[in-house]
């Protein structure tokens, strides 16, 4: 059978490599069984013992869970975490050949700076008031600050190359651009904090 337009596909095939399209065929995947965690356990799809569900850019358990059970965060054992995050904050493949068996991390760029990258994090728990255990949560949005933001005189806040207000600093590379809180022991009740520049995923990338 003789193929037309060969000459078309071969085309668009250099376009998808260049592009980065091709790429990802050579990715090293969770089903391929050989990615490892921070822990070294090899990645399996769906959740695992900690509440980690790589593949969906997802974890669900208790915020100690969240950090092994590390001896440092025992004081808020008692609180639920929920995160998601998107592909440039953690990625669910292998795709930077470096010879190490993990998920990448803002793949593409040099640093979290630029990247897009983004997390969301939703904690909550009981507090007593008055002698009732009453709910209380919290919800925070996290960004990678853009390439040309800057920082306030202060160092306190990320600022866009206009000047406007991103968000307090966090983590170095990163920006809060929204907080929201509810707590009935300390009268916190919506928004605590939201970005001048806006509280929107993926608005500044």
């Amino acid at each position: 059978m003789t193929v037309r337009n060969s000459g078309i596909f071969a085309a668009a095939f250099a376009v998808a490599a260049t592009m980065g399209i091709g790429a990802a065929w050579a990715c090293t995947t969770i089903q391929d069984g050989t990615l490892l965690a921070s822990d070294g356990e090899v990645i399996t799809p769906g959740y695992n013992d900690w509440g980690y569900n790589y593949e969906a850019h997802m974890f669900n358990g208790g915020y100690c869970d969240a950090y092994r059970d590390a001896a440092w965060c025992q004081d808020y054992v008692d609180v639920d975490l929920m995160m998601k995050w998107n592909d440039a904050w953690l990625s669910n493949k292998d795709c930077d050949d470096d010879g190490k068996a993990e998920l990448n991390r803002h793949y593409g760029y040099e640093s979290y700076i630029g990247s897009g990258a983004w997390l969301t994090n939703h904690q909550s728990g009981k507090v007593e008031v008055n002698g009732r255990l009453r709910k209380w949560t919290y919800f925070v949005k996290i960004i990678a600050v853009p390439a040309d933001a800057h920082k306030s005189d202060d160092e306190l806040y990320w600022l866009t190359a206009d000047g406007i207000e991103i968000g307090p600093v966090i983590w170095g590379s990163f920006a809060v651009i929204q907080e929201v809180s509810n707590d009935p022991s300390s009268g916190a009740h919506g928004v605590l904090y939201k970005s001048p520049a806006g509280p929107g995923l993926g608005n500044l990338q």
